[in-house]
């Protein structure tokens, strides 16, 4: 990503990582290890690094919590939840896309292999769980439901994406669905379910939530675009990585579904038995663009971007804090493509 990562996400970042790294102790020692390395704590070796992810995903549930009055150091265990189902999201999207590589290094499946890292995600789903019902709290209850559910949709669109492989009819909207299903609905549930924990009034939960999934689907039509044609320095993934894959992204669909020759004629290119060539890759990403793809998914970031901004300017809650929800909201969608 581009730009000064936020105050607020830095801060929840070293909030939430003792509690992060207290709960993945627990885990038998290959799930630790791992967790470990994919959560960017060590190498493969298991000595000590200084990577990680940035803790999005975490900054935006303490700031839920802080939008309904609630301390945020209260509620890190839910926050750490949440990254630990963002964590096991990825170890399982990685061996299923066969993705070699994640946040410029190894993919952990190629490191330790596809039953290990599976193992380890199906650990860090269960210890979100764990540590979120670890205080018996009506509140907290109802917190668990909500990441549950968006566990549970988050997978749904994870299999609209298997299936999406195996066909070539693929509809725009069922396209958008796959994408708010997979990546918005957990950005939802982060946005709103500190607020939640900290007994907020369903308005201001709603309000969140809606911020959340507009801004999620903002910045998965930005990531998609980087899939594309972002530089292997910003994605940490080969060039042109998710036509290589032929992945049906929101630039892919909306070329193919645009009624155009250049739309008519990557359908054709896309489906071509064997593996794309460097020349074939180039060309396609050229008629995505002149079918309208890029335009399109460019101009829908900004639409859901001024949708989310709009939910949280009907939210009641400190001006500073939605101030922080709108620099993480610009940051995670401001990347080069």
């Amino acid at each position: 990503m581009t730009g000064v990562t936020p105050p607020s996400v830095s801060e929840a970042r070293e909030l939430v990582e003792p509690v992060l790294r207290d709960a993945v102790a627990r885990l038998d020692p290959l799930s630790a290890r791992v967790a470990a390395y994919h959560l960017g704590w060590t190498d493969a070796s298991g000595r000590r690094t200084e990577g990680g992810g940035k803790a999005l995903r975490p900054a935006l549930a303490v700031l839920s919590a802080r939008a309904a009055g609630g301390g945020g150091e209260r509620c890190l265990p839910v926050a750490a939840a949440v990254e630990l189902v963002h964590a096991f999201s990825l170890l399982h999207d990685d061996v299923m896309d066969r993705d070699p590589t994640r946040r410029h290094r190894p993919a952990a499946w190629t490191v330790f292999g596809e039953s290990a890292a599976l193992l380890a995600g199906d650990a860090l789903l269960a210890l979100a769980n764990e540590l979120i019902l670890g205080e018996t709290d009506p509140a907290r209850t109802r917190a668990a439901v909500r990441l549950l559910a968006a566990t549970r949709r988050l997978i749904a669109g994870q299999a609209l994406d298997l299936d999406f492989e195996r066909r070539d009819d693929v509809s725009l909207e069922e396209c958008r669905r796959m994408s708010t299903d997979k990546t918005a609905s957990l950005l939802a549930c982060a946005c709103s379910i500190g607020a939640i924990a900290a007994g907020a009034p369903d308005r201001l939960v709603s309000a969140l939530a809606s911020f959340g999934a507009e801004t999620g689907l903002a910045f998965q039509l930005v990531d998609d675009l980087l899939g594309i044609w972002g530089s292997p320095e910003t994605t940490g993934k080969p060039v042109l990585s998710d036509l290589r894959s032929r992945k049906k992204t929101l630039p892919v669909v909306a070329a193919l579904t645009s009624g155009t020759p250049a739309g008519d004629a990557l359908a054709a290119l896309l489906a071509r038995p064997g593996p794309l060539t460097e020349t074939d890759l180039g060309e396609a990403a050229r008629l995505v663009d002149e079918a309208g793809g890029r335009d399109w998914a460019e101009t829908e970031a900004k639409h859901r971007l001024d949708a989310a901004e709009r939910h949280l300017a009907q939210a009641d809650m400190p001006a500073a804090v939605r101030a922080e929800f709108l620099d993480i909201a610009h940051f995670i969608t401001s990347r080069d493509h």
